[in-house]
């Protein structure tokens, strides 16, 4: 049995007769009578009364159409489905990002993916950058904003930069290095409270490589795996930081966050997935955080 015998039962119940059933589908009146035979066969009872001028439903007929309506009905709705989601207006989008890490754009990229494509579900979990690489990989998300990735993964996933976080000091606010600029090689004999590399190894990486350019190694008496811990660590006196610098807007009052000199050192703040898993919802999600990130780039020129 396949649809087009029920599409074709269907229509001649509807319009009472072979004939006219033909014409409304453009099919010879022999194809849909053999059809409907071939359909009787297979259930082993007969559907249809057939009069001179007319047909009439046996009361098996009856039931049959009442059923096969809701069959059509759902292979149209499984269809219908199907091509929504096929352009990315249905189904799941599950993002991964990290606390701290993410400032203003993000959660503005969200608010609007969700007000373009309000038929999708967005979940958004908050996974630190080693947890989100191996999540993208297995397929537990599907997009991730997240730290440059280890190498293990730089085969399996793709990233793009969405913007680049200048990389500050974080003391005491009586330190005696709270002022508006610290030279990074002051800090060389100051203990240090680090994110640790299990958490972010791109963070932790370029916080030892940027301490090596100025000359020192860091001494770390603590490590945090969130950023959060980092600070407390530092309010309780347990040595300096260096973080990023979004997270001064997130700062406490006994803290100052001091931008570094020489400048340059950052880290960068990436969208990555999975491109072997990529469908019309991670197309959508990139394609508007692109825009977003000329927008950015745009405004900061100042054009």
């Amino acid at each position: 049995m396949e649809l087009r015998h029920l599409r074709y039962f269907s229509a001649v119940a509807e319009n009472q007769g072979f004939s006219r059933t033909a014409r409304a589908l453009h099919v010879s009146q022999s194809a849909i009578s053999e059809q409907i035979s071939d359909l009787e066969r297979e259930i082993g009872t007969a559907l249809l009364i057939r009069e001179r001028h007319k047909i009439r439903l046996t009361p098996q007929g009856e039931v049959f159409l009442a059923e096969a309506k809701k069959v059509l009905e759902d292979a149209a709705r499984a269809v219908d489905l199907t091509q929504r989601a096929g352009r990315g207006e249905i189904g799941t989008l599950r993002i991964g990002f990290f606390n701290g890490g993410t400032g203003s754009l993000v959660p503005k990229l969200i608010r609007d993916f969700r007000r373009k494509h309000p038929g999708v579900r967005v979940t958004v979990t908050d996974m630190v950058p080693t947890q989100q690489a191996k999540a993208l990989a297995e397929g537990a998300l599907d997009i991730g904003f997240t730290r440059p990735l280890d190498p293990e993964y730089e085969q399996q996933l793709r990233t793009e930069l969405l913007y680049m976080d200048p990389l500050v000091a974080v003391v005491p606010r009586h330190h005696r290095l709270a002022r508006s600029v610290v030279d990074l090689r002051s800090l060389a004999c100051e203990r240090f409270v680090l994110v640790s590399r299990e958490t972010s190894s791109a963070l932790f990486d370029k916080i030892i490589a940027a301490c090596s350019q100025a000359g020192f190694s860091p001494q770390i008496v603590s490590t945090a795996s969130v950023w959060s811990s980092v600070v407390l660590l530092v309010e309780a006196g347990e040595g300096i930081a260096i973080l990023p610098s979004n997270l001064q807007q997130r700062g406490k009052s006994g803290l100052a966050f001091c931008p570094l000199r020489p400048p340059g050192a950052s880290i960068e703040l990436v969208l990555a997935w999975s491109p072997a898993r990529e469908g019309p919802l991670q197309t959508a999600f990139l394609q508007l955080a692109r825009e977003a990130r000329k927008r950015l780039r745009h405004d900061d020129r100042g054009d």
